[in-house]
């Protein structure tokens, strides 16, 4: 039921369980926030939301004040202006000077506060703690002295993710954002997903860099540089360059790679085809002969590190295959290696990716042959934004081009594989046809597109009822993951991923908590597949050549040998 509230003398009809944050939004009038996350219940931590409101003495929290009936508020008054100065004072006051050196200058929030407020003074000593930094994670580097207390991090690692790597600990002047015990992220139960350093708005928590490993490997005349993009790089890399959320810039981010200096630019998109032909088989093989079912995908390494360590005892039910970017790793360091008369160790194979995770997926042991690192770098959307600004290119004036053969080519099918769902809607196309002989009448399948957290459908294969599951976002992975242990699942396949919305919301991806934005990724990538006809990844001609001159069969002894690995129980801090 609506109410009426008047916010700055203008009169608004709002739901009645909105809050003055949420009615002053609709309003069109802006309050600042630091501690707020959209559709998580309000902590009223930071106090920079503050508003007048009429009857109250005191201030009061736009974020957790919910209207009522006949309510006055004013929201940017001397005397709430002023809160909010002094609260910025004080966190730049306890806060380090090295705006030009930080990884999040001119995305840093705190930063943009101090600008709109009109801070440009301080009204107290300059007080900085001096805390170690952790560098311990492959993935993550945690700079506790530019932590301001907002606990996002806090709130989305253990509420969105249900990981709990990170905690407020001590109290008072001494109280700070750690692991257990003040361990490193790397004994923490922390998947090294990055949806923390997303929220985190400052540059307390960022992605270990990558970008000055794959510069100086430019500009090493004796190693052959190759670069891979994943499917949800090319609908989020143009919101770095002024372009709209969701613009595909594919051909444009292509043609920039090679004026970069990679002499390869593939794409991941193709090892996706190829993942499916591997899963897919995979998932027929253990229908047929009674193997562990349900199997779960293993694209997601965020999620294989989760699953290692909570739910090791169902580590069977995890597909064997590698991800699309460790596969095509391997397939650039054995096929295209022996084509081009390269050693594997002459090769620095680069890949771009929209997660965090995937730097610490290429360092696995798992990954490597003889020692030689499938992977050598991995950077993320914000990292291929990074090196494209320093190589002086600009994206506006490119004319697109095409990634390079043999592993260019790829299915539309392939390209979903960058959204929540989009992964076991390409099986489910593939699977089809390699039981029946046929191909879907239509490959799309509604019940798996979308945002809801946890999404369910039956699908019609030949005589079989396939049941399937998909997850995003690691708390509701727990949810199918417990039904799995309780014995109550009816599924045959199951789709985890780690981020919310899948890899267009990655933790690598633009510094953004707009799901409007990730919504039009999401839209770009499904205009892709509606669009075009080779939107099924058995029909990839390119993989099926790779098949016939080298891997020979799905599942077969090379394809093993290459393309498919396991994982094993992890042990952390508790």
């Amino acid at each position: 039921m609506p109410v009426n509230i008047e916010i700055n003398n203008i009169s608004v009809k709002v739901p009645k369980c909105d809050t003055i944050l949420s009615a002053a939004k609709k309003a069109g009038i802006k309050i600042p926030t630091l501690c707020h996350l959209e559709g998580l219940l309000p902590s009223g931590a930071c106090r920079i939301c503050v508003v007048e409101l009429e009857g109250s003495l005191n201030l009061v929290p736009a974020c957790s004040t919910a209207v009522r009936d006949g309510m006055k508020v004013k929201t940017h008054t001397a005397r709430t202006l002023d809160a909010r100065r002094t609260i910025v004072e004080l966190l730049l006051n306890n806060h380090p000077d090295d705006c030009n050196y930080c990884l999040k200058n001119n995305y840093c929030e705190l930063q943009k506060l101090a600008y709109e407020l009109n801070v440009r003074t301080r009204s107290a000593s300059h007080s900085v703690r001096h805390m170690n930094l952790d560098c311990s994670s492959p993935s993550l580097l945690r700079d506790p002295n530019k932590c301001i207390l907002c606990g996002r991090c806090v709130r989305i690692c253990e509420e969105i993710q249900g990981v709990s790597a990170i905690d407020f600990i001590k109290r008072g002047s001494s109280s700070q954002i750690s692991p257990a015990f003040e361990e490193g992220m790397n004994l923490s139960s922390c998947v090294y997903c990055g949806q923390c350093v997303k929220a985190c708005p400052t540059g307390a928590l960022i992605e270990k860099d990558h970008v000055q490993r794959v510069i100086e490997a430019l500009n090493n005349p004796k190693a052959y540089l190759v670069v891979q993009h994943a499917p949800a790089v090319s609908v989020s890399l143009a919101e770095d360059f002024g372009f709209k959320p969701g613009v595909d810039v594919n051909g444009i981010m292509v043609a920039a790679l090679r004026r970069i200096g990679f002499k390869k630019v593939f794409d991941t998109s193709f090892s996706a085809d190829l993942t499916i032909m591997e899963e897919g088989s995979e998932l027929i093989d253990r229908i047929k002969n009674n193997g562990v079912l349900p199997m779960i995908t293993s694209c997601s390494p965020g999620w294989i590190k989760f699953i290692e360590q909570f739910y090791p005892e169902l580590l069977p039910h995890v597909s064997s295959c590698k991800s699309p970017q460790q596969m095509l790793g391997a397939v650039i360091k054995s096929y295209f290696a022996e084509k081009q008369g390269l050693k594997p160790e002459q090769i620095f194979s680069v890949s771009i990716m929209p997660c965090t995770a995937k730097k610490f997926e290429s360092d696995r042991t798992e990954m490597q042959r003889d020692s030689v690192p499938d992977i050598d770098a991995v950077l993320t959307t914000r990292e291929l934004g990074q090196i494209i600004k320093i190589f002086g290119i600009d994206m506006k004036s490119l004319k697109p081009e095409t990634a390079d053969t043999p592993f260019g080519t790829r299915s539309s099918a392939g390209k979903i594989f960058g959204t929540t769902g989009g992964v076991m809607e390409a099986a489910i196309r593939s699977v089809h046809f390699l039981i029946t002989g046929k191909e879907m009448e239509n490959p799309v399948i509604p019940e798996l597109r979308g945002l809801q957290p946890i999404k369910r459908a039956k699908v019609k294969i030949g005589e079989l009822d396939v049941g399937v599951g998909v997850a995003h976002g690691l708390a509701n992975a727990r949810v199918l993951l417990d039904e799995l242990k309780a014995g109550s699942s009816d599924m045959h396949f199951i789709e985890i991923m780690t981020c919310p919305g899948g890899c267009i919301n990655g933790g690598g991806q633009p510094y953004s908590l707009d799901l409007e934005a990730v919504k039009a990724r999401m839209k770009a990538l499904y205009k892709i597949d509606a669009s075009d006809s080779l939107n099924k990844s058995h029909m990839n001609e390119e993989v099926g050549r790779l098949y016939r001159e080298f891997l020979g069969s799905p599942l077969g002894e090379k394809s093993h040998e290459l393309l498919h690995t396991h994982y094993h129980k992890r042990e952390v801090l508790k």
